[in-house]
């Protein structure tokens, strides 16, 4: 048996290129979901799972049941919700877990007495299975993913099949997580994985909430080097000042620079609106910006010529402040073309705003964006606790 967040120290906030992986993006909700369930339910010897939105309905229940069903079949299942998304999840959920022998832990529980710690969340998207499987995302276990009723339709959202090497890399990211919750992960050797013969390269990227963000910098550094495309799919985008101008300029080098976020349809309408107040200068200097229609966007993808970003960090200052986040980056052509041709489907469902008339939206719309971004830069301004 082996402690694995004893196997290697893990101090920063990213891992070194892994070579001879295979990834599979799942860009169905239905897909994903399906995927995981299935995968779960093979597990020989151990379940991770790490999530921020779970809230009671069918999805969650259809998860708790599999976890359940491994957990009493003799497989270690070790689980960590946060404090604050699971707070819809109903006690009785919670039961079903613990009862069939699920290891539940709560990832930083809402005190009043902690204050401004409370806002520092684990907004991860995680499930590991036998020390081979991975899946890394935006989605979380919610109805709101895949149940359509007469008034919406499901989040349109994205998560990645993963196997190969990068694997053990994520799963030393769940048993950092497990001992901040409180736990000790023990857990049989990983398997060896072997490099996947014409496998591509992949790196696991976090933002640890205590330090400047080894994700924001590496997706930064992206798009001042990229040549031809530095396309952005978010579902909440306040960027920073850097952020902006990295977009700008590279636009303004003849890089085709896309932002693909959330229209009408959007749980935070404010933070829309506190995005939409830099809008127009990044379409005077040529970034291509579409907002999406059908549905509610929450997916997070970004596309930088052959490199490849998904996971559950929305590139906003807030996320990089007080969230624990984690993306999978990948490096390969052949993957990046099948982003690529995702990316282009969700374009041609969405509205490309218009550089000539955005000065030109109506009175109210300005009004709000002024509004939010005077909380934008309120909140910007609170001290963030140290993370344990």
């Amino acid at each position: 048996m082996a402690d694995i967040q004893d196997t290697e120290q893990f101090t920063g906030g990213g891992r070194p290129w892994r070579s001879g992986n295979r990834f599979h993006l799942l860009a169905d909700n239905e897909q994903f979901f399906e995927r995981m369930l299935q995968t779960i339910e093979a597990a020989r010897e151990y379940v991770l799972l790490e999530m921020y939105l779970v809230e009671s309905g069918i999805i969650a229940g259809r998860f708790v049941e599999a976890l359940g069903r491994a957990a009493r079949r003799g497989i270690r299942v070790c689980v960590v919700f946060d404090g604050f998304g699971s707070l819809k999840l109903a006690a009785s959920y919670r039961r079903s877990l613990l009862d069939a022998g699920v290891d539940l832990r709560i990832f930083n529980p809402i005190r009043l007495r902690t204050r401004l710690h409370n806002f520092l969340r684990d907004h991860r998207k995680l499930l590991l299975v036998d020390g081979l499987t991975a899946f890394v995302g935006g989605a979380g276990l919610t109805d709101e993913f895949a149940i359509a009723d007469r008034t919406r339709q499901p989040w349109r959202d994205l998560m990645v099949e993963i196997s190969g090497p990068v694997v053990t890399d994520w799963q030393r990211v769940f048993g950092r997580t497990w001992r901040r919750s409180g736990g000790v992960l023990e857990l049989p050797d990983p398997p060896p994985c072997a490099d996947i013969a014409d496998g591509a390269d992949g790196r696991v990227a976090l933002s640890e909430a205590r330090e400047r963000s080894v994700l924001a910098n590496g997706v930064v550094r992206r798009i001042e080097a990229a040549r031809t495309r530095a396309w952005i799919m978010s579902a909440y985008f306040v960027p920073s000042r850097r952020f902006r101008k990295a977009l700008r300029v590279a636009a303004r080098r003849g890089v085709d620079v896309r932002l693909l976020v959330p229209g009408p349809k959007t749980d935070h309408p404010w933070v829309r609106h506190a995005a939409r107040r830099y809008y127009g200068k990044m379409l005077r200097n040529g970034v291509q910006i579409f907002e999406y229609q059908p549905r509610m966007l929450h997916a997070k993808m970004t596309v930088c010529d052959d490199w490849v970003s998904i996971g559950s960090s929305n590139l906003d200052r807030w996320s990089f402040k007080w969230n624990l986040e984690a993306n999978q980056e990948i490096r390969n052509a052949a993957f990046a073309a099948v982003a690529v041709e995702v990316f282009e489907g969700d374009c041609g469902q969405s509205e490309l705003l218009s550089r000539r008339h955005w000065p030109q939206r109506a009175w109210l719309d300005r009004q709000q964006e002024r509004i939010a971004g005077l909380l934008d830069r309120l909140l910007d301004r609170w001290r963030r606790p140290r993370v344990p």
